[in-house]
């Protein structure tokens, strides 16, 4: 593990010194890394402290499900912050500081159906910090505006455009679609997305550079 990691992994710890639970949040563009991050963060975390210690909340359980979006109109450009149940997600961040003592049941997303699925995380009593990443985290407005104030503090997570571009190109080829149609829905939907979500970097509290991560 890196310095740079290590610092990391001691920073989210030392929000558990918290009097109540505390939620971290991870943001950042589509294919920067926030779940490669988040999955070294849990990973040390729970090593350190207790597999229950520390819950994970990511948003991506609450993207609409295809019928809702077809209904809507909105299902060619899935991933946008109005195909996201806001709603919900503000709820569950709710649930997590106003109902400790009560195990948070919270959708999750099966990357192989590309679906939320109902109650597929279990955060217990236990876990007196959660970790949640998505994209959306520090929107200023459209209804993601209410994050913020449920996060102790949001980090940022970036990587190279060229990297994360190919990062989102073969991860829509492993879940089905061929070359040509990955590389077009990256330009047309998931780039739009990117340019969106690095307008909120000046409003995280840590900015992370994944390639960092490897030095």
């Amino acid at each position: 593990m890196t310095s740079f990691l290590s610092a990391l992994v001691d920073r989210a710890a030392s929000l558990i010194d918290q009097p109540t639970r505390t939620v971290l949040g991870i943001t950042g563009p589509p294919g920067a890394g926030k779940s490669t991050v988040t999955e070294e963060l849990l990973a040390r975390l729970r090593a350190d402290l207790g597999p229950d210690a520390v819950g994970h909340l990511p948003m991506d359980g609450f993207h609409l499900a295809d019928v809702t979006l077809d209904r809507l109109g909105r299902r060619d450009r899935k991933g946008a912050p109005d195909t996201f149940d806001v709603d919900g997600y503000v709820a569950a961040l709710r649930r997590l500081h106003e109902e400790p003592d009560r195990t948070l049941y919270a959708p999750g997303f099966e990357r192989d159906l590309e679906q939320p699925i109902a109650a597929a995380i279990a955060i217990p009593p236990s876990a007196r910090l959660v970790i949640t990443e998505g994209n959306y985290l520090l929107l200023p407005d459209g209804g993601w505006e209410r994050v913020r104030p449920l996060l102790a503090e949001g980090w940022y997570v970036d990587a190279e455009a060229d990297v994360r571009r190919e990062r989102l190109v073969r991860r829509h080829v492993q879940f089905g679609k061929s070359p040509d149609a990955a590389r077009a829905w990256v330009e047309r939907v998931d780039e739009p997305h990117a340019a969106l979500v690095a307008t909120t970097r000046t409003r995280a509290d840590v900015v992370i550079d994944v390639h960092a991560l490897d030095g």
